[in-house]
């Protein structure tokens, strides 16, 4: 049997729909492992079957629904045991039993302390009204605490060790309350920043993590580097999934509204070349028929009289994030986008069933900078200079990311529009100026209301 590995990103900024994605094409393919190739347990793929039944992804693949597909998270996740274990608890109350049994984990992958994830939360709460949109959960400071103390911070492969996960957690607990002290001047007096620091008293949490956390680790596989090879080398079909969006990327995205993770191809491409991956190899951009942002930062074409036409189930306010936002296409972000992933096959085009609720069918070509256009090309060959030189951001490269994200908090979109009636017309409009052909299109929740275009 052939093997064939198809690898899956959002191009916009999160929330296109991997999930439902990942879930069919585990269906249609009959994958043997969906392998999760950035991010943590701050995403949200929410997928729904045809017999109803609905669980938000955050850690296990998109997958897990289908019988014997199993989960890879490669040392490019991030992982919260204790989340895990919660969102195991909702897929045994669905019928899967045997989540767990299915997950398969790289001993590198880093894991998010609950001393880690209060922090993160306090950071954003110190913030004010300059808030970030982080999630909560953790990933810039387990991220920033990564660059600083690598070998110190605890790792999958450390979890079925009690004193090393015991020493390692007083560890990040006694930097935690260094940074803590630091901060508290800048927080506000309120039940929220007290329930967070409340955890650094309460001499328990560290025993009580080092049981949960052996626990979880008696349940799951942890994978030392050969075993990982041998999932990579099975027969069949491999789905990487992606999380967060390509304009969310720690390199190119709109700092400091990012994500402290890589968000294009590059970790997936690094998986499958490390282990000699020598199978078909092709690769899915997901886009929504509008665009979206959940939290703050630039949405060029935000069209904020759009949310009463597009009802959102399982995107809204949160206290992290806070409002999720919509707006009209944006051609310019997603040509940037796409600069940034190189080689992209075919397009997945999401929400097709929401374009009769548009009350115009509109399209952003252009942006206006004080009256004057403005488009991403000088950034997108800044960037491509950059990469060819280093692996890794430095300040400079930062600041000019962040003189982007200025920009285009103060641009304005200008627009093409079709005549609506004919979806058609939308689809081709799409390809024709990103270049791309749309493969698959989805006009629901479930896998019943996917379709792949011939």
């Amino acid at each position: 049997m052939s093997q064939q590995a198809i690898l899956l990103a959002d191009l916009g900024l999160g929330d296109s729909g991997k999930g439902t994605l990942i879930d069919y094409l585990s269906r249609v393919t009959g994958a043997h492992t969906v392998v999760r190739y950035n991010g943590g347990p701050q995403a949200a793929h929410n997928v729904v079957t045809t017999d109803g039944r609905q669980h938000t992804f955050a850690q296990f693949g998109s997958g897990t629904l289908v019988a014997g597909v199993r989960t890879l998270l490669s040392r490019f996740m991030l992982i919260n045991p204790l989340n895990m274990l919660k969102e195991e608890r909702h897929l045994r109350a669905l019928g899967i039993t045997d989540a767990l049994q299915r997950m398969q984990i790289d001993r590198c992958a880093l894991v998010i302390t609950p001393f880690q994830r209060a922090l993160n939360r306090l950071r954003e709460v110190a913030r004010a009204d300059q808030h970030h949109g982080s999630c909560g959960e953790g990933i810039g400071e387990c991220m920033a605490d990564s660059l600083a103390y690598r070998d110190q911070l605890l790792q999958a492969g450390d979890l079925r060790d009690r004193v090393i996960t015991r020493q390692k957690l007083r560890f990040l607990r006694d930097i935690k309350q260094i940074e803590l002290a630091k901060l508290c001047v800048q927080l506000p007096d309120s039940e929220r920043v007290r329930r967070e620091i409340a955890l650094f008293a309460d001499e328990r949490s560290i025993e009580d993590c080092v049981e949960v956390y052996q626990h979880f680790a008696s349940q799951v596989e942890i994978l030392d580097e050969s075993s990982v090879g041998a999932v990579l080398a099975q027969s069949g079909t491999l789905l990487f999934e992606g999380a967060q969006g390509v304009l969310l990327d720690e390199n190119y995205g709109f700092t400091p509204y990012t994500t402290w993770s890589t968000t294009t191809f590059a970790n997936a491409h690094a998986i499958l070349r490390e282990h000699h991956y020598a199978g078909e190899i092709s690769t899915l951009g997901v886009i929504r028929t509008y665009a979206t942002r959940h939290g703050a930062g630039p949405l060029p074409t935000e069209a904020p009289e759009l949310s009463s036409f597009l009802p959102e189930r399982h995107n809204t306010w949160n206290d992290w994030q806070r409002a999720f936002r919509v707006g009209y296409f944006d051609l310019l972000a997603l040509r940037y986008a796409i600069d940034r992933l190189g080689q992209l096959d075919h397009l997945a085009l999401t929400h097709l069933d929401s374009l009769p609720a548009l009350p115009a069918w509109k399209f952003c070509y252009s942006y206006l900078y004080q009256g004057q256009p403005e488009d991403l090309v000088g950034y997108c060959e800044h960037n491509e200079q950059r990469i060819s030189k280093i692996n890794a951001p430095n300040r400079v490269d930062l600041a000019r990311q962040e003189q982007l994200t200025r920009r285009l908090l103060q641009c304005s979109p200008e627009y093409l529009t079709l005549p609506k009636g004919d979806p058609a017309r939308y689809l081709a409009l799409i390809e024709e100026q990103l270049h791309v052909p749309i493969l698959l299109t989805s006009s629901g929740s479930t896998a019943a209301e996917k379709q792949i275009r011939k």
